[in-house]
């Protein structure tokens, strides 16, 4: 009888949600698996983020639940979906005339929300998953120093936080020791500064693209109100937007909201040269921020000791070498937050991947060592045609909808093309068509596949409001000439003016 080939190794660089959920694919399987996280145990409140911050608060929706789901770890969904708070549309905000104003726009024509979530939460329910796991193996303040993807081999530098490391430890050079660890595959999930990326770069040819927008972002926090509840709806995103900047709040389990202020580094240098103007600011541009929602002095503190942080985007391809190593999230295509489908996107890459090697039979029970890493190269060149493709489309979707958060949501254009796709997606749902957000947001549809279903509603719709026009106006023509008394341009001005008003 012939001997059952044994199982793969699998290690996974990285121990947030995106590396953690692929460890827990990997060991469905039955594969072995290792994760290593340069920090320490995210579960424990004392290890300090890379960037010093808790960062964005999350906005889990379809793409994110489906691939959670697909762990076959119902007990972790539930566990996740309860601390989740459902965000059915933005608020938007305003002041007009000194009264402050809010109005709500809907995500959605049939009631569906994205769900607002801690990062913790998500990272803690995983990392439990995966130590009760008995072929997991957890390994925290381990960094990827070195990988030799031809031979299988990475190399890891062992760092204690808060120590400095004595002479009698060192090696050769003066540094840390090393562990050498061996690999069927690696996975790369180890975000947009990734080490995995970088030496995946020495073996294959890879197009890369970084950038960073002229935007900064600072966390906030609005706290419950006195009797333990909610300062404003919790159902929502609230925005209030501006034309170069915007301030947002996503809400928490502990009733407070997590709050990010986007603006140019121009604003930033002015505000931190001259702090006394930072009330100023906010109440000119995010009116019934301060002091309603935020005392002056809280916000001048939070201000003051939060980071002022970059926004990086990033594109490559291909996503894989060989049939050695693959990367997923923000290590294969850190996104801008304005779509809040980073994290969605990054989980997605995880349901992905793993489809492309069932599809490919690594998983096979028959299959030999040679045979698998042969269909196991297959599978992740299949991972990377189809991802590159959708990443870049997420990618440039998240920066165009910087654009409309900050400023279109309050366009008449904007307000008038929302109507018209919902009542069409409301009242005639035989033609499929959908808002671009609900494709995004509401759907499994590959991001590349949305892009192309909204531009080929939007020469439909071109047409459409374009002999509606034409129509219009030709009607209009006839009756002046028939009605002059009651069809005057004066009359018609006025008329035209309230209906404008409207979008308002």
């Amino acid at each position: 009888m012939a001997a059952a080939t044994p199982r793969q190794k699998v290690v996974v660089v990285g121990a947030g949600p995106v590396g953690a959920l692929a460890a827990l694919y990997a060991a469905s399987r039955g594969d072995e698996v290792e994760v290593y996280e340069l920090r320490g145990d995210l579960r424990d409140p004392t290890t300090v983020p890379l960037n010093f911050t808790k960062s964005i608060n999350l906005a889990i929706s379809e793409r994110g639940i489906t691939s959670l789901k697909q762990s076959h770890r119902p007990g972790l969904i539930e566990n996740v979906l309860r601390e989740t708070i459902p965000m059915f549309g933005r608020m938007i905000h305003g002041r007009d005339r000194g009264q402050l104003w809010e109005a709500a726009q809907a995500y959605d024509v049939h009631g569906r929300a994205i769900n607002a979530l801690d990062r913790g939460t998500l990272n803690n329910a995983l990392l439990d998953e995966l130590e009760r796991t008995p072929n997991v193996k957890l390994v925290f303040n381990h960094k990827l120093t070195g990988a030799d993807f031809r031979t299988n081999k990475a190399w890891f530098e062992h760092r204690v936080p808060g120590e400095t490391p004595q002479p009698d430890n060192l090696g050769v050079a003066g540094r840390v020791p090393e562990i050498e660890v061996s690999f069927d595959c690696l996975i790369g999930a180890d975000g947009a500064h990734s080490a995995a990326r970088y030496h995946m770069m020495k073996f294959a040819q890879v197009d890369y693209q970084q950038e960073y927008i002229d935007t900064l972002w600072c966390e906030f926090r609005i706290p419950p109100s006195e009797d333990g509840n909610f300062r404003i709806s919790p159902n929502h995103l609230h925005i209030w937007p501006g034309r170069e900047f915007m301030f947002i709040a996503l809400p928490s389990a502990d009733k407070s909201f997590t709050c990010t202020l986007f603006a140019p580094s121009e604003h930033y240098t002015a505000l931190e040269n001259s702090p006394d103007d930072l009330h100023a600011f906010f109440d000119l541009h995010f009116p019934g921020v301060c002091p309603e929602l935020i005392e002056p002095e809280a916000l001048s503190e939070q201000f003051t000791v939060s980071p002022h942080l970059p926004l990086i985007s990033i594109k490559c391809n291909p996503h894989h070498f060989s049939s050695s190593v693959a990367i997923i999230g923000d290590a294969a295509h850190a996104v801008l937050p304005f779509y809040g489908q980073g994290l969605n996107a990054g989980l997605e890459d995880v349901r992905v991947l793993f489809e492309q090697l069932d599809k490919h039979g690594v998983y096979d029970s028959d299959t030999s060592v040679y045979t698998r890493s042969v269909r196991r190269q297959a599978a992740f060149q299949a991972y990377t045609e189809q991802r590159c493709d959708d990443t870049y489309a997420i990618n440039d979707l998240s920066k165009q909808n910087y654009l409309e958060m900050r400023w279109g949501v309050k366009s008449p254009l904007y307000k008038l093309r929302k109507s018209i796709e919902e009542t069409i997606d409301r009242h005639l749902p035989f033609f499929g068509w959908k808002t671009q957000y609900a494709r995004v947001s509401f759907s499994n549809q590959r991001y590349s596949e949305v892009v192309e279903a909204v531009a080929r509603q939007s020469q439909l719709l071109g047409i459409g409001l374009t002999s509606a026009l034409v129509t219009g106006v030709g009607a209009l023509s006839i009756l002046m000439w028939k009605y002059p008394r009651y069809f005057s341009p004066t009359r018609l001005i006025w008329a035209s003016l309230r209906c404008l008003a409207s979008f308002w």
